[in-house]
């Protein structure tokens, strides 16, 4: 596909995960780290670190609002631009999934922590408090995780089955000069 092409695809379905953050959907069960994976893996520069704080900034009102935590969260999701940036030259699933595991490991370690840390005092300040906090958030990981491999699986996909279409309908009709 030619670079012209590419960005605004990305773009294109970066917005389209934002959009469906939108949507009813199970409490952890969202779009947004995979985007975030996306964006990195697939835009670069400023535009791959911007568009998921942007996007976050626009539609945590319209889904409840910011918390204690929201600066660790959206902290997470910078990482994991940075680490989507790693994907940039490989379609590999393996790879992709191996770092949709990682990006979901650290957003449950760092939001967690920015939880723990909050306002509400649910868990003592010691390391046994941090421990439970943890602890009680085992089951929101695992819907983390598996959203984070449905939609990254969806993003990276979508990405590689339209770059080919695009590519072929590009030799089969030349762009005019």
């Amino acid at each position: 596909m030619q670079k012209n092409t590419a960005r605004p695809l990305a773009i294109g379905l970066t917005i389209l995960g934002a959009l469906a953050r939108l949507m009813p959907h199970p409490p952890n069960f969202a779009p947004v780290g995979s985007l975030s994976l996306y964006a990195g893996g697939r835009l670069r520069g400023w535009q791959a670190y911007l568009l998921p704080l942007v996007l976050m900034a626009v539609t945590d009102p319209l889904v409840g609002g910011y918390s204690f935590a929201t600066p660790f969260i959206y902290f997470s999701f910078l990482i994991n631009v940075w680490i989507g940036s790693r994907l940039r030259s490989t379609e590999s699933p393996l790879r992709i999934g191996a770092a949709v595991g990682v990006a979901s490991l650290q957003f449950f370690l760092i939001s967690n922590f920015g939880a723990w840390l909050g306002h509400l005092a649910i868990y003592p300040y010691t390391l046994g408090g941090l421990g439970s906090c943890y602890i009680a958030a085992i089951p929101f990981y695992g819907r983390t995780l598996a959203s984070d491999l449905l939609y990254s699986a969806a993003l990276f996909g979508l990405h590689a089955w339209l770059s080919r279409t695009v590519a072929r309908s590009e030799r089969v009709m030349p762009q005019a000069a």
